[in-house]
């Protein structure tokens, strides 16, 4: 198996995290398998090759647990090819005047502030290796794009991860530094279930929703993250294909 690099994933212990993990994996690349608790890490870390998966237990929206995560990094490999802001959470959700002070605060932490914080270490990483450079892949989501009902939170930081992916892509430029996103929608996960079983649309009916192979996304982010940095895709979207994304429903 040749080495590609070294990856930086967080929301490893399970979901897309752990099937973009085992992908990047499976094509040669060291995995630093960040996450909140360490038993799904290292159930993650199982099912790779011996070796190829660092788990690494890490709060991303712990400004603290971040520095550690990347300094873990840097000791064990020296370097840093790519980092994949996947973590996220829609907890709790709710229109604008359901969810709280704290309930918006907790999902702009995660998903917004936590991205923020990994950027943060992994450019100063890139900027300062021999050979210099690297790449960051946001997971943005669908909800980058078009809100669900009762899901202002989710959808302000997902909206927000577009501006973050846009400027770290041009503050990156002069230091060859890559950054583009990645927006899914339906990959059949733990979070998905409920929409199989049936989601509030815009207009108030209750359906079920298509769902597809979360694998083809985790090969999304891997056909991503291996062009030469001098090629980015900039946005990938990639969906159920009858989910009620485009037009009316």
């Amino acid at each position: 198996m040749t080495t590609q690099g070294v990856a930086v994933v967080t929301g490893a212990g399970s979901g897309l995290g752990r099937h973009i993990t085992l992908a990047l994996a499976e094509a040669g690349w060291h995995v630093a398998a960040a996450g909140r608790r360490l038993t799904p890490l290292e159930e993650t870390a199982a099912l790779a090759a011996a070796g190829a998966v660092l788990p690494v237990v890490t709060d991303i929206t712990d400004a603290d647990s971040v520095a550690t995560l990347f300094t873990a990094v840097e000791n064990r490999y020296g370097r840093l090819d790519l980092l994949v802001n996947n973590a996220g959470t829609g907890a709790p959700p709710g229109a604008v005047d359901e969810v709280s002070l704290e309930g918006w605060q907790s999902i702009v932490a995660t998903n917004l502030t936590g991205s923020f914080l990994c950027a943060h270490h992994a450019v100063r990483m890139m900027k300062a290796q021999d050979p210099r450079g690297g790449r960051i892949i946001n997971n943005g989501s669908i909800s980058a794009h078009s809100p669900r009902p009762r899901s202002i939170g989710y959808t302000a930081t997902k909206h927000a991860i577009t501006g973050l992916t846009k400027s770290i892509s041009l503050d990156g430029r002069p230091y060859g530094i890559a950054c583009g996103q990645i927006d899914i929608g339906n990959a059949a996960t733990e979070m998905t279930q409920r929409i199989a079983a049936g989601a509030v649309q815009a207009d108030g009916r209750v359906l079920a929703e298509p769902t597809f192979d979360p694998r083809h996304a985790a090969a999304a982010v891997l056909y991503m993250a291996e062009l030469p940095l001098d090629t980015n895709v900039q946005f990938l979207t990639i969906t159920a294909t009858t989910m009620p994304f485009i037009g009316r429903g």
